[in-house]
């Protein structure tokens, strides 16, 4: 779910920049696929509608262990590497023990996972150190499994965002948001999976005075609609924001839902963390990791894309 900022819901999402060109980089030749889909496709998160079946092979359920065996679902996450996963930070607000935790991959509906999906338990959290849980600024966090996935058509990375490749956005770049949120400000949770393809609202709009007045600042990313309808919700946070680039078939991680003014409001679109801006961070961690888990496995480690939600 999302967190909530004083007495309203906040979707946490990342705001659109006014630059209109973001830089990306291709980690390695595999990242950023969907082998079930040769198209892209997407619909509403809020208002609901189920994704394909392996539509988002790079969607995380972050989940908490609570009585007995069951586990529930607490935030999104996007698979960077075979035992990395990128989420929200204040996903683990008063939650920080990596025990309580599992990631579950490859799945489309938490009720029924299916035999496709992978289960792991965590073994480190690491939360920006610059995580500020007034402002969601730095509102990032990696995710490290206890053991390395396997990839397979239900379960990819996506692609890290660097300074090697240009991601024009404009009217023609397709972007998405995934997660398994609630459908509506006040809706249900759906057990399967949910899409929406978004626009990257500018950073003019998001942060004028009749919209976030000033709270939304450069390492954040508007997205969503001008006339509101198409948003992450709670259950959404630490999920990722992908933009498609034709040029080479690959989807690369844009945004971390972070946080909004409830959902689906006009004028208030979700805001994400800038991912580019974080890459060598990411990076670095997921190096540092690899380190100390396989090293043979360092240089796959690249990838991002996350999403996650807090209850307050």
């Amino acid at each position: 779910m999302r967190q909530r900022l004083a007495t309203a819901s906040l979707l946490l999402l990342l705001v659109g920049t006014v630059p209109a060109v973001v830089a990306l980089q291709i980690p390695w030749d595999d990242c950023g696929e969907r082998p079930l889909i040769d198209k892209t496709s997407g619909s509403r998160i809020v208002g609901g509608h189920d994704a394909e079946v392996g539509a988002w092979p790079w969607s995380v359920s972050l989940q908490i262990h609570h009585v007995g065996a069951k586990f529930a679902h607490i935030c999104g996450g996007t698979l960077v590497s075979e035992n990395s996963v990128v989420t929200a930070g204040h996903c683990t607000t008063g939650r920080k023990d990596p025990y309580f935790w599992r990631a579950v991959l490859g799945t489309h509906n938490l009720w029924k996972h299916g035999k496709h999906a992978a289960k792991r338990s965590i073994r480190s959290i690491i939360v920006h150190p610059e995580f500020d849980r007034e402002t969601f600024e730095n509102d990032i966090a990696l995710f490290q499994l206890n053991s390395a996935v396997r990839y397979s058509y239900y379960i990819q990375p996506i692609c890290l965002p660097s300074a090697h490749l240009y991601l024009y956005i404009g009217q023609e770049t397709e972007c998405f948001i995934s997660g398994w949120g609630r459908i509506a400000e006040k809706g249900k949770t759906p057990s399967v999976l949910q899409e929406a393809q978004v626009e990257i609202i500018p950073y003019s709009a998001c942060n004028n005075s009749d919209a976030y007045g000033g709270m939304i600042n450069n390492n954040m990313i508007c997205a969503g609609s001008p006339s509101g309808g198409i948003d992450s919700c709670q259950g959404d946070s630490g999920g990722p924001l992908v933009c498609y680039h034709p040029g080479d078939n690959k989807f690369y991680l844009l945004g971390v839902t972070s946080f909004g003014f409830g959902c689906g409001r006009p004028k208030y679109p979700g805001v994400y963390v800038r991912v580019p801006h974080y890459r060598r961070w990411i990076s670095s961690q997921i190096l540092l990791n690899g380190k100390a888990g396989n090293p043979v496995s360092i240089t796959l480690m690249i990838f991002l894309t996350i999403r996650c939600i807090v209850f307050v």
